[in-house]
C-alpha cells in the first residue's frame, strides 16, 4: 500500500511541476528593434487589407475608429477585440515597435501571454519588418481613446492563457502565403491577400472542437459555425464556378458587396466589403478574384 501511495505521490509531485513549467514556460521569439521607416499610406492600406477596421471597431455603438469593444461569441466563452488607438493605458500607445510586431505576427502580448487565435495572427506571420513598419507608422496616426478594453468572458478551462501554448503547439500552422512557380504575378499577389492579410479561411474554412481550422480537409469549404451563429458558404473555385461566379463579377462583388444574382453580402461579409476590400485597389480585387476562382489545394 505505501508503495502506491509512494508512486501517486510521486505522480501528483510530477504533474504539478510539469503545470508549473507550463504555466511560466515563455513564447514568443525574442524582442528584434525594426528600425526601418514606415509609410503611413502603406500602412492604412494593409491595415484596411487585414480587416483591422472591421474588427476593431464598434460600429453598432457609435464607437471610436479602433477602439474596440466587439463582441465575439464563441463556443468557449465571448472574446471582444481590444482597443488598438494610441492611448498609453488603454490602447497601444505604450507599446514598442518590435512588441507590436511580436503581437501581429507571434500572437504574444508585451507581457509575453498569449493572444486567442480569434485574433488572426497566424495568418500575419509572413509580414515583413517593412509591413510591420508601415502599419505601425498608420496606428501612431489614430487619436488615442481613453476606454479599456472588454477582458474576456471565456469558460473554464478556457480562461486559463496558458492552456494556449498546448493549443499553439498543438494547431499554430503558417500562412500560405509564399509564391508558387508557374502561376504568375497576378495569382500569387491573390495568393499573398487571400492566404495572409485578408485571412480568408479564418471563416470560410470549418474548425474542429479545439477551434482549429481543417485546413487539410476542408481549406474553403465553408463554416456552419461562426461566431455569433453566422455562416460562411464555401469559397472553393469548384462551388464559386458551379453558383455563376467568375473573376470579374467576384471582383466587382468585392467592391460594391452585390453578388451575380443581384443580391448583396450581409452580416460580417457585408462588413468585410464595407471597411476592408472596398477600399483596395482593382488589380488587388481582381488578384483575390483570380487566386479563389483558380483550382488550387491551399498548399
Amino acid at each position: 500500500m505505501r508503495k502506491f501511495y509512494r508512486l501517486g505521490l510521486a505522480g501528483t509531485v510530477v504533474a504539478a511541476v510539469s503545470l508549473v513549467g507550463l504555466v511560466v514556460w515563455p513564447i514568443g521569439q525574442p524582442l528584434a528593434p525594426i528600425t526601418l521607416a514606415g509609410d503611413v499610406d502603406r500602412g492604412a492600406y494593409l491595415a484596411r487589407a487585414s480587416g483591422c477596421i472591421a474588427c476593431h471597431t464598434n460600429f453598432a455603438k457609435g464607437g471610436a475608429p479602433l477602439a474596440g469593444g466587439v463582441a465575439l461569441k464563441t463556443p468557449f466563452g465571448i472574446l471582444y477585440s481590444p482597443n488598438l488607438t494610441t492611448d498609453p493605458d488603454h490602447g497601444i500607445g505604450g507599446w514598442s515597435k518590435a512588441q507590436f510586431a511580436r503581437a501581429v505576427r507571434e500572437g504574444v502580448s508585451p507581457e509575453g501571454r498569449a493572444y486567442y487565435p480569434a485574433f488572426p495572427y497566424p495568418f500575419y506571420a509572413n509580414f515583413s519588418d517593412q509591413e510591420i513598419a508601415d502599419l505601425w507608422a498608420a496606428f501612431q496616426t489614430v487619436p488615442p481613446v481613453t476606454e479599456p478594453s472588454r477582458p474576456p468572458q471565456m469558460n473554464f478551462p478556457f480562461n486559463q492563457r496558458w492552456g494556449l501554448k498546448l493549443w499553439r503547439a498543438a494547431f499554430l500552422e503558417p500562412p500560405m502565403t509564399a509564391p508558387v512557380a508557374g502561376k504568375g504575378a497576378v495569382w500569387n499577389r491573390g495568393r499573398e491577400l487571400v492566404e495572409g492579410a485578408s485571412h480568408c479561411a479564418a471563416c470560410h474554412t470549418a474548425r474542429n472542437l479545439a477551434g482549429a481550422r481543417k485546413s487539410d480537409t476542408e481549406h474553403f469549404l465553408g463554416n456552419k459555425a461562426l461566431p455569433g451563429g453566422e455562416k460562411a458558404p464555401a469559397i472553393d473555385h469548384l462551388t464559386l464556378a458551379d453558383r455563376g461566379w467568375d473573376v470579374a463579377s467576384l471582383a466587382y462583388a468585392l467592391r460594391t458587396g452585390i453578388t451575380p444574382d443581384g443580391d448583396t453580402f450581409g452580416g460580417s461579409m457585408g462588413e468585410v466589403v464595407l471597411y476592408g476590400t472596398s477600399f483596395l485597389t482593382e488589380a488587388d480585387r481582381t488578384a483575390i478574384a483570380t487566386y479563389l476562382m483558380d483550382e488550387h489545394d491551399g498548399g
